[in-house]
């Protein structure tokens, strides 16, 4: 069983509608996909989209680390960020095997944009992170790393290396999957990640009416708000 995890946490620009973009364009585009689940600290109500409390008050981009959390999934899992957009077969997203997203701008390392595991095999990092999340959020934590900015990446990155667990690259695993946003291409994806400032609300076309095809579409998964 495949399941694709969102997490929203309030406060910042995202809400209900981008959860259900999200989850029309990986149900589109992504076949084999039996759940969807965002995990939030919102009253989410989105069609097709099964919502599970944060247990913490983890701020921004940290809340991502409760996707690790033991006995919430089996199966192979996918960690998707919201301003993702499907926009062709990514059926090799449901292959099994621990994977992730290579960061743009910085070779060998991981980024949290995308990641795939199988039910708790990371369920390690929550309980790591969890045990003194202080330490953890604090810049410095992970040594000397190449990153600009201190964030839940940064984070996983180094537990992962510490564990001997690194995962294989998207981009090495499944070649031509994973496409990043370039205004001036028309023919893009399968699966488009967004770096930065740029966001699927300020696409250009053909991209940003795919990631309105919620709310374009007589899908079950309506636009919520």
């Amino acid at each position: 069983m495949l399941t694709l995890v969102c997490v929203l946490k309030s406060g910042g620009r995202y809400d209900a509608a981008w959860v259900s973009r999200l989850a029309y364009g990986a149900r589109r585009f992504v076949p084999e996909l039996a759940r969807v689940v965002c995990l939030s600290d919102c009253d989410l109500q989105v069609d097709g989209v099964e919502r599970i409390p944060l247990c913490h008050d983890w701020p921004a981009w940290w809340a991502k680390m409760e996707a690790f959390r033991a006995g919430l999934f089996s199966g192979t899992v996918v960690l998707c960020d919201l301003d993702t957009v499907f926009t062709g077969d990514a059926s090799a997203l449901a292959e099994p095997g621990l994977a992730a997203m290579e960061d743009y701008f910085l070779h060998g390392r991981l980024s949290s944009a995308l990641m795939r595991w199988s039910g708790d095999e990371l369920a390690f990092l929550y309980e790591t992170f969890a045990a003194d999340p202080e330490r953890w959020m604090a810049p410095g934590s992970c040594g000397t790393v190449p990153n600009s900015v201190h964030g839940d990446q940064v984070v996983i990155d180094h537990l992962l290396r510490r564990a001997g667990r690194m995962p294989r690259f998207l981009q090495e695993v499944s070649p031509g999957l994973l496409d990043f946003y370039d205004s001036g291409k028309q023919d893009q994806g399968p699966i488009v990640i967004f770096i930065g400032d740029s966001k699927p609300d300020k696409a250009a076309e053909p991209i940003r009416s795919l990631w309105l095809g919620a709310a374009l579409s007589s899908s079950p998964l309506p636009l919520s708000h």
